[in-house]
């Protein structure tokens, strides 16, 4: 980390943490970021359902809920960015405040609720600056008389503009939303967003994002349901409502819980449905360092996302973990990502 985004990263910690990710947009933006781009190897060129990446490390969903920073975070190294997630209609979401920072756990707590641009903005801006591989994170309005409705609405609307697209029911700050991950909803759910989706003169792959806090019933039903739906991916996972272990102040605030806590939990969840599943994984949750990163390769990812270390390591953590995942994987004699995958599952189940 440079001198100068130590600095920054310092005066951002002493702002409201919205204000602060806000602030980290504009600067972006603006032209302050890296200018590299994604960093990349014969070991780490890699291929996530039919999507050619030229590195396994990803942007997760909500950095960039509206799709105005996509050039900027291409060039700080990431080899896919999610966006979203989008609802059909702009909605504010929660009242703030809404995200909070909990320093010495090295983890964040968000309530957002699906706040965004909607759809129409969203899409637009994805139409005029096409960059990288880019997908897009589906979402259900808060007040909608069928959310299963939406994620197809979305869907249809900004599908010619990205690259996957992602049914996201797993946040918990959207009331009722987890309850569409039980095996007769998701398959209703799923079903409408293919028939969207065989629609579009591109059909995209379809990745699924679940909640860390399932059983492994509850996992095995989602691994059978996958299976016949015509899912391309799933990504494990979102943010938990579990507060085990936490020590900073503001440890009890209502929301998901996202940073390294949810490591442990989070790649457990992904080596059992490695164990479940032959759909390539996205592993997510808790990613801050190199050797993490490969630990959910080698739990089962094919990728992986990261997200709330950005808050603590800034963003040229993305060329740290990238450049330090190409040196794991030569250490330990593997030509490329895909023959690391799942090789280190035992340790997880």
């Amino acid at each position: 980390m440079s001198v100068l985004e130590r600095l920054g990263m310092g005066l951002m910690h002493r702002m409201d943490p919205e204000r602060a990710h806000g602030l980290a947009i504009t600067a972006l933006r603006a032209g302050l970021g890296p200018k590299a781009g994604p960093f990349t190897s014969d070991r780490l060129k890699c291929r996530l359902a039919g999507l050619d990446l030229p590195n396994p490390v990803g942007l997760a969903a909500g950095f960039d809920k509206n799709a105005t920073a996509l050039a900027p975070l291409y060039r700080c190294g990431f080899g896919f960015i999610e966006v979203g997630a989008a609802t059909p209609r702009p909605q504010p979401g929660n009242p703030r405040p809404r995200l909070f920072r909990l320093s010495d756990d090295r983890a964040a707590i968000n309530r957002f609720g699906f706040n965004n641009d909607g759809m129409e903005a969203i899409g637009a801006r994805l139409a005029a600056h096409p960059h990288g591989r880019t997908g897009l994170n589906l979402g259900a309005n808060k007040d909608s008389d069928d959310r299963a409705a939406d994620f197809a609405r979305v869907l249809a609307h900004c599908g010619p503009y990205v690259d996957f697209a992602t049914v996201n029911v797993s946040s918990p700050n959207t009331e009722k939303l987890r309850d569409l991950q039980g095996k007769a909803a998701l398959s209703a759910l799923l079903a409408g967003v293919m028939e969207a989706n065989a629609k579009l003169a591109r059909p995209l792959p379809i990745f699924l994002k679940i909640a860390p806090d399932l059983e492994v019933a509850d996992l095995e039903d989602i691994a059978d349901v996958a299976s016949t739906s015509g899912l391309s991916a799933i990504i494990a996972t979102n943010t938990t409502l579990s507060r085990e272990g936490l020590k900073s102040a503001n440890r009890d605030e209502k929301g998901g819980l996202s940073g390294a806590p949810l490591f442990e939990k989070s790649t457990r969840v992904l080596a059992r449905l490695s164990g479940m599943t032959d759909l390539p994984l996205v592993g997510v949750g808790g990613v801050g360092t190199a050797e993490q990163a490969y630990q959910k390769i080698r739990a089962g990812a094919s990728a992986v996302q990261l997200y709330t270390a950005l808050v603590y390591g800034g963003i040229s953590l993305v060329d740290e973990i990238t450049r330090g995942l190409d040196a794991l994987l030569a250490r330990d004699g593997f030509a490329n990502v895909a023959e690391a995958v799942g090789t280190g599952r035992g340790d997880w189940t």
